[in-house]
């Protein structure tokens, strides 16, 4: 059984090596997630333990997928520093191994990081993602709504630029009364 956990600082720097190998089979397979192909698994590596100190502050929340040790997939959620912004938080880096698709992870993934936000008093999660990425069928079905696209927004893993769709969800408290999602 595959599950999915929070982790702390320490925790993400010893998955760092996971996490690497899990964004390099991304990066490597095509997938928009602001590397470039061919990514180093020591680079991606370092990538993630620099994030460390940022997730024991509480800017930034990671969620690992784990099928026993090997992570399988992640997903974060980024506060944004700004007082005016308290509100909201960005979800990035939502990634699944190949051979873990289809089974519902990226969805888990996803309400494990709208549930965390709801409960913190978020009210407003958005995302990018490229455009024509089977990414956007499970946003829209999990009840995101698009807001927009810009062309040439960012390099794909060959570098050449595509168009990036962005996506909000406006979010309740779980536990507040009378209030749905």
């Amino acid at each position: 059984m595959t599950e999915i956990v929070l982790v702390n600082g320490p925790e993400l720097v010893t998955y760092a090596d996971e996490l690497a190998a899990l964004l390099v089979e991304t990066v490597n397979g095509g997938s928009s997630v602001g590397f470039l192909a061919p990514l180093d698994r020591g680079e991606a590596a370092a990538w993630w333990r620099q994030r460390a100190a940022s997730v024991d502050a509480g800017h930034h929340l990671v969620w690992l997928a784990r099928d026993g040790e090997r992570v399988v997939g992640t997903i974060g959620l980024i506060r944004p520093p700004l007082p005016n912004a308290r509100h909201r938080a960005e979800v990035a880096k939502l990634m699944v191994r190949p051979s873990a698709q289809g089974r519902g992870l990226g969805r888990r993934l996803l309400s494990a990081a709208e549930e965390m936000a709801a409960t913190s008093g978020l009210t407003l999660l958005i995302l990018d993602t490229e455009s024509g990425s089977l990414a956007e069928d499970l946003y829209r079905s999990s009840g995101w709504t698009e807001c927009g696209s810009v062309p040439d927004y960012a390099a794909d893993p060959a570098g050449e630029l595509k168009p990036t769709t962005f996506y909000y969800k406006t979010l309740v408290d779980p536990e507040a009364p009378g209030e749905a999602q």
